[in-house]
């Protein structure tokens, strides 16, 4: 177990004493870091207080690990370990809630200057810079929901119909072309995974998934080869030699329904360990699983050539907590919006404890 625990976190001694990953969700009755008033940077589906969410009872719990402590953040010890320094957060939308969760987190002691237009020609929505003058240090979402290269269907079309193209063998020039000088990449992906989706590999289709229906089961050749492509691409990238971290797949808490189907997620307060069963959603655990088995390949392969992979393993801690999300609290309520929002995370919420984590591994 320990001998495990230490190859797959990369850590040292000290780290090995305590899996932060493994533990149990606690009452803690302070207030959070931020909130929706004082910080700038929460996305306005990700700003379930704006949007009238009655209860608060759901910032009320910490993570606490059975082995250890998980130390609070702390954003001027963040900024010393950083400074002069870049991280990428490189993936979906659920990469982008955990770098505004990190905004606010620091905004506590530095404003960031939105530097979007430098690196980017065309103002993409998807793409962001911030740069902290006071410690030189920037942070970017670099968009990228499939890692490689698609056809980029979903640009225009939500429909969730109709099939994207996927190359799984060639990376997503739009993060691969700007990483090589990254100090910290933080890939973090996977909700994109579960529409139809047809394969390519060395220019042929190779295989689908919900080819016939929305119903068919989940084909993992996608997702499998997608972050072999992306690890690998990391690995072998010339000049690179910063620290990669893998974000395990964030478990959506759809019930009483599917997503498209009047599924919802009320629930006020985290289920224990006994009882997450009660809310796995489909495919978690087989996702979970193969994501692994490719970081741990990648990880011996970057050892190698001298580069550190680190996993940040939340699917467990987030499964917990099926009542952080947005639920019918990710826009207006007057809008004639139907669909409720059980993958992303209200800010604040639990998923500033995935930046707890982040600074406890950088700081390992």
């Amino acid at each position: 177990m320990k001998q495990s625990y230490l190859k797959l976190y990369g850590g040292n001694l000290e780290s090995m004493k305590c899996n932060i990953f493994s533990g149990k969700w606690v009452p803690y009755p302070k207030r959070p870091y931020y909130n929706n008033e004082s910080c700038p940077f929460i996305a306005d589906k990700q700003n379930c207080f704006m949007h009238g969410r009655p209860d608060s009872e759901f910032l009320q719990w910490r993570w606490k690990p059975h082995e250890c402590e998980l130390p609070l953040f702390d954003a001027t010890q963040f900024f010393k370990l950083v400074r002069g320094k870049s991280m990428a957060f490189v993936g979906d939308s659920i990469g982008r809630n955990q770098m505004e969760s990190l905004l606010c987190l620091l905004n506590t002691v530095a404003d960031p200057e939105d530097i979007t237009e430098r690196y980017t020609p065309k103002y993409d929505i998807y793409i962001k810079w911030w740069f902290f003058a006071d410690y030189n240090f920037t942070v970017t979402i670099l968009w990228s929901p499939f890692l490689v290269k698609s056809s980029k269907t979903y640009l225009n079309d939500t429909s969730f119909y109709n099939a994207e193209n996927l190359y799984v063998d060639e990376v997503d020039k739009a993060w691969a072309t700007h990483i090589e000088n990254f100090d910290y990449v933080i890939f973090s992906c996977g909700q994109w995974f579960f529409r139809p989706l047809t394969f390519y590999q060395n220019g042929q289709i190779t295989g689908c998934q919900k080819c016939h229906s929305l119903s068919d089961p989940l084909n993992l050749h996608g997702y499998r080869n997608a972050f072999r492509t992306a690890f690998r691409t990391i690995i072998n990238l010339k000049g690179f030699k910063g620290l990669v971290f893998l974000v395990t797949h964030s478990p959506n808490h759809f019930e009483s329904g599917e997503w498209n189907k009047g599924g919802g997620c009320n629930r006020t307060e985290p289920v224990t360990e006994e009882e997450k069963v009660l809310v796995n959603p489909y495919g978690l655990q087989t996702l979970y699983e193969t994501q692994l088995e490719e970081f741990t390949t990648a990880q011996e392969e970057a050892r190698e050539r001298g580069l550190h992979f680190g996993l940040m393993d939340i699917t467990d801690v987030m499964l917990m907590r099926p009542d952080g999300h947005p639920h019918k609290y990710g826009h207006s309520l007057d809008k004639n919006v139907t669909i409720n929002d059980c993958v992303h995370w209200c800010m604040p919420g639990p998923i500033d404890t995935w930046n707890e984590f982040l600074l406890y591994m950088i700081k390992n």
